[in-house]
């Protein structure tokens, strides 16, 4: 059975690093004055790929067996 957070963890981490990238490569961009000059694009990027990393840490964890005989 396929755990859902690594799906999850997977899509979130990939369109992070897409959106950190698409706001580190548009510094000098006049597509920021609506948001008051901030790129949020490297704000957003930067928490979606934690929330990524933290999805598939999670899943990893879940997955490792653990040893309870007491034989």
């Amino acid at each position: 059975m396929v755990d859902i957070r690594i799906p999850i963890g997977l899509m979130f981490s990939i369109f992070g690093v897409l959106i950190t990238l698409f706001g580190l490569f548009t510094v000098d961009s006049g597509i920021y004055q609506k948001s008051l000059g901030i790129n949020v694009n490297i704000f957003m990027g930067l928490i979606m790929l934690a929330f990524g990393l933290a999805m598939l840490w999670f899943a990893r964890r879940k997955r490792k067996p653990t040893n309870n005989n007491p034989i």
